[in-house]
């Protein structure tokens, strides 16, 4: 596991220059399967379009790594748009850029602008997030006792699961340098008869 950088949600803008449509929408992505899929379902809804240009970069390390710049000359769509993945420092995302030609040529420079600019314009919109590796607890509460401490748990931890049983079973995230005030405050609270157990690591999400 390695911490990184990514967008936070889907989105779509859209620019007109010199009469060409462009959209540029930007998907958080776990796979190359998934970045594919999202592609596909681009390619269907703007079949009529000239361009559907692409680049996504996957894995938390940035492995996968792919563009096109479908039809457009080479190098002036999907590198350009790597180019703005790269520089932002995000993985595990996708950029398509449709483009609906409006009859006028843009030429080579006016090219790389739009489709980098539609693409700066959609990762800004989705938003950034970075991702970084934090300790996962497990915390058995009963009812009576777990409103004393769930306003506490949600505001200092990644809440990722509840279970309602006989018990509430809860999976919560803490990144590394909280989580032994985390387990100290939460044995406090609780007069020492909830003590979160260390399950293991996970990822943990934070705005940036």
């Amino acid at each position: 596991m390695n911490s990184y950088k990514t967008i936070q949600n889907c989105s779509e803008i859209e620019n007109i220059i010199n009469k060409s449509r462009f959209i540029g929408r930007c998907f958080p992505v776990e796979s190359e399967e998934e970045a594919l899929a999202y592609l596909n379902d681009i390619r269907k809804k703007h079949w009529d379009a000239r361009h559907n240009c692409y680049a996504y970069i996957i894995g938390d390390t940035g492995a996968i790594a792919r563009f096109s710049d479908d039809g457009e000359p080479g190098g002036t769509a999907g590198m350009p748009m790597m180019d703005v993945l790269k520089n932002k420092g995000i993985t595990n995302v996708l950029c398509v850029v449709t483009r609906y030609f409006g009859g006028i040529l843009l030429g080579t420079g006016g090219l790389v602008r739009a489709y980098s600019g539609a693409c700066r314009d959609a990762v800004e919109k989705a938003g950034m997030i970075s991702v970084g590796i934090g300790t996962e607890f497990e915390l058995k509460v009963d009812y009576n006792r777990f409103g004393s401490i769930e306003s506490y748990i949600r505001t200092n931890s990644q809440v990722d699961n509840i279970e309602y049983t006989e018990l509430i079973t809860i999976k919560a995230t803490v990144e590394n340098e909280l989580a032994e005030k985390f387990v100290s405050d939460i044995i406090d609270k609780t007069d020492g008869k909830v003590t979160p157990k260390k399950i293991g690591e996970s990822y943990i999400k934070k705005e940036i």
